[in-house]
């Protein structure tokens, strides 16, 4: 949950500065970038930390080779789509790929709440609402 919240607490912050006359943050597109930066620096986190890093390995699905090193991969791919989604020059590609990235890994995500794995912070169905939540924020970035 904590994920969602980050991501709306700073995409509402900064749109609420944009509407101070911040230029920077001057559109919803705007500032949920910088929202969806912040969320994929925190979950990003989780795959370079204890014990997040061993709940995250848990949920790699077993017929994927390494998970240790799928889990790092795909930290490394949050952190810099990250920064990819604040550099002007790359938002439109950074969002892009982030959806295909959060497609990619939902699969685990279902693995884990069927065999009771991995971080449990939500049922199912609430985590797909959230993930769709995900999806929606970076389109609203890559259509801005």
């Amino acid at each position: 949950m904590a994920p969602l919240v980050v991501l709306v607490v700073v995409t509402a912050i900064a749109r609420l500065i944009g509407g101070l006359g911040v230029d920077l943050l001057d559109s919803w597109a705007h500032a949920t970038a910088l929202g969806l930066a912040a969320m994929f620096v925190l979950t990003a986190s989780a795959h370079f930390v204890q014990p997040r890093r061993a709940a995250l390995i848990a949920m790699v699905p077993p017929r994927l080779p390494n998970p240790p090193a799928l889990v790092t991969l795909t930290g490394v791919l949050e952190l810099v789509g990250a920064v990819g989604l604040l550099i002007p020059a790359t938002t439109d590609l950074a969002a892009a790929c982030l959806i295909a990235l959060l497609a990619v890994m939902f699969p685990a995500n279902i693995r884990a709440a069927r065999a009771d794995l991995g971080i449990k912070t939500m049922p199912l169905p609430l985590r797909a609402l959230v993930q769709v939540v995900f999806i929606a924020a970076c389109t609203v970035v890559l259509l801005g």
